[in-house]
């Protein structure tokens, strides 16, 4: 059997996505798995031992382009028995409408009736985005809720040793020193990024009590507040504290991430990535919960506040103060980072 699976463009959201491709592989173990996602996903894809290729979508997020989905679909005509969509929105369920695969899976959402023909309505019953896309592995019958669910596989991302050196030998760094990743950024907008003085402060303390150093990931956009968490090192702590954001292709960063000894994120696709590469990680929840994605992960210390107004789900505080995030402090996560990676504790 050939799976088609029309991937989502969160970088967050495809790390979850490997639970539902490893319990196809679980059920179907002959099955061969494609995954139609934005080229930035090809390297999550590619570190995804059940994914037998990643087809590119040349179209962005939230364009439309019917001639171009159908174009899409013609050329994977014949090619599938099943496609699987998990974005919710009518025009990501064209492409395999357009191939004429015969069954086609995924939840209700924006009038896709026609579309898709193993439409499944109960979604409210399946608390997690990762229980809402195992939930399509099964036959919609079996499907309930997520009590049904077998014991879900979580995540992970395979690295290797080459990958890794030949990441620190292009950006010029090295392990002598037990290293911290920070991931200060977040894509949903300024409601999930923990302050920059707060990240500092974990970065000081790793430096000054753990001998390490401290590598800070991220994008372009991420450049301005690593400078700023720099900026607040002593002098003779900046050394030890690389700015590597923009600096990194994904595929890079997911490498070097790999040989952390723990890390500190925001609730960002960093995060998430982190989780599936099985590293100690501590997760700082702000506007949003970790009920609907949390780090699935058993080395993890979720950190939030109990304010009376969290969660809300939104981008911008909607109050102006951001409590939710300033009243998080560095303790906190110095404490859960020294629970989840003791100080006599070997990186491994």
């Amino acid at each position: 059997m050939n799976i088609l699976v029309i991937g989502p463009s969160w970088v967050g959201d495809m790390v979850m996505s490997h639970s539902l491709y490893q319990a196809l592989k679980q059920h179907y173990p002959d099955a061969n798995i494609d995954v139609m996602a934005p080229d930035w996903c090809r390297p999550l894809l590619q570190r995804m031992p059940e994914v037998r290729q990643a087809i590119r979508m040349p179209l962005g997020h939230g364009e439309f382009k019917l001639a171009t989905r159908w174009r899409l679909g013609r050329a994977l005509k014949g090619q599938y028995d099943w496609a699987i969509v998990l974005p919710n929105s009518l025009k990501s369920a064209f492409i395999p409408w357009f191939a004429g695969i015969k069954k086609r899976t995924g939840w209700k959402g924006e009038s896709r009736y026609v579309l898709l023909n193993d439409l499944r309505a109960n979604k409210r019953d399946f608390s997690r985005m990762v229980d809402r896309y195992v939930a399509l592995a099964y036959p919609k019958a079996q499907m309930q809720s997520e009590r049904d669910l077998e014991a879900i596989s979580s995540p992970y991302l395979k690295v290797n040793a080459d990958d890794q050196n030949a990441a620190l030998e292009a950006l010029n760094l090295n392990t002598e020193r037990p290293v911290l990743a920070l991931c200060p950024g977040a894509e949903f907008g300024p409601a999930k990024r923990w302050p920059d003085n707060h990240y500092a402060s974990v970065a000081a303390h790793w430096i000054r009590q753990r001998q390490g150093q401290v590598w800070i990931f991220g994008s372009k956009k991420d450049q301005s507040v690593a400078q700023q968490i720099h900026s607040q090192l002593d002098a003779d702590q900046q050394p030890h504290c690389h700015l590597l954001t923009g600096e990194t292709s994904l595929g890079q960063a997911i490498d070097l991430m790999g040989l952390s000894c723990a890390i500190v994120s925001n609730d960002s696709g960093l995060m998430h990535i982190g989780a599936a590469l099985q590293r100690p990680i501590v997760a700082v929840y702000g506007s949003t919960s970790p009920q609907y994605t949390p780090p699935l992960s058993e080395k993890v210390a979720i950190l939030h506040t109990e304010i009376e107004c969290r969660p809300c789900f939104q981008r911008t505080c909607p109050l102006g103060h951001m409590r939710c995030l300033s009243e998080l402090s560095a303790s906190r996560a110095i404490q859960a980072l020294d629970q989840l990676q003791p100080t006599e504790a070997v990186c491994d």
